[in-house]
């Protein structure tokens, strides 16, 4: 695919999907700006990933559309989609797939406009790029763009700018919570219940853990905020949880610090990337073969194959829908301590 570049150019990415979908498009953003350098590139976005945005230092503007809040409904949509086509942007790049994108896009009036094969209303894309399965998120997002790469030449890492007082927020949590040396992290959340290890197989690894002479914090969501308190009750001070006390930006500063970090099929998955420590991914419902896994040095990932239901759903669900949850409980804890002992080790 060809791409004719002219000076000045205003560039819209358009992604519209959960935090970790976005952390796997900084990869794409930054290779676009080297492309393009004397281009402006915007992005739009939903509230929850607008921090992690922010701290690229490729993106001239985040625009944020409130999909379930103030533009839920169609005229507010309509309204917002003049705002953007008010903007005259020479091209748009959309990673993200949904009808309502797609529809946004159509709404834009740009005329160069970059989708993938497999997008809603795809027949409102000029340039359609295929949607290969086998591939990760970031090498599908580097296609969209027409960048070059080699055999691994896609594995850029997600590239961001940790604030002074970010790290100092990091830091200020570990003293204040007596840990001052080595720590493991765990995200044992997921907004899926059944992309969530069994939390008595993570009581395990965090037994494990402790005996190694690691302290752990649990990382995520205010979803997580009552499995931290629960655990945080049962290992006594071994254990702290950061849930609600740490920023997004705050948080992948404290990772950091990490030795490790065992996450399900997540979020927190990518920020360890976006933190470049070793992760340790566990799959349930889902699999790696989805293209969501870490790819970053001494990461690693462990998944329950032989089930003929596996995988049930590319997002999971709220519950097993065998009523079994055998991809979470055949996935014995031993072998992930036998991973973490390796990845430790290593």
């Amino acid at each position: 695919m060809e791409i004719l570049k002219k000076e000045g150019e205003k560039i819209l990415v358009i992604q519209t999907a959960f935090l970790g979908d976005a952390v796997l498009t900084l990869p794409m953003i930054r290779k676009l700006k080297e492309l393009n350098c004397n281009a402006s590139i915007d992005v739009l976005c939903i509230p929850a990933s607008k921090e992690i945005f922010q701290l690229s230092s490729c993106i001239n503007e985040i625009i944020v559309i409130d999909k379930r809040g103030k533009h839920k409904s169609f005229f507010s949509f309509i309204k917002f989609a003049r705002q953007i086509r008010a903007k005259g942007y020479d091209r748009i790049y959309s990673p993200h797939r949904s009808f309502r994108t797609s529809l946004l896009v159509l709404q834009s009036g740009v005329k160069e406009t970059y989708g993938f094969s497999n997008s809603s209303l795809s027949h409102g894309y000029k340039y359609l790029t295929e949607y290969i399965p086998s591939h990760h998120e970031v090498q599908r997002n580097l296609d969209l763009i027409g960048y070059d790469y080699s055999e691994k030449g896609w594995r850029v890492l997600p590239e961001i700018r940790i604030p002074e007082s970010a790290d100092i927020a990091a830091k200020n949590f570990l003293k204040s919570n007596n840990i001052n040396s080595s720590f493991a992290a765990i995200a044992p959340g997921s907004i899926w219940n059944t992309k969530k290890y069994p939390l008595e197989y993570y009581e395990q690894v965090v037994q494990y853990l402790i005996a190694q002479g690691l302290k752990v914090i649990i990382i995520g969501g205010k979803e997580e905020a009552e499995i931290g308190i629960m655990l945080e009750t049962k290992f006594h001070g071994k254990l702290i949880s950061s849930v609600g006390n740490l920023m997004i930006t705050e948080s992948v500063a404290l990772l950091k610090y990490s030795k490790i970090l065992i996450s399900n099929d997540s979020a927190p998955t990518h920020l360890g990337v976006c933190a470049d420590i070793p992760v340790l991914t566990l799959y349930c419902s889902t699999v790696p073969d989805f293209g969501f896994y870490p790819y970053n040095n001494k990461s690693r990932w462990l998944s329950y194959a032989d089930l003929e239901c596996k995988p049930c759903g590319i997002h999971g669900y709220y519950a097993c829908p065998l009523k079994h949850f055998q991809c979470g409980y055949k996935l014995e804890v031993e072998l992930v301590i036998s991973a973490i002992k390796e990845i430790l080790n290593d």
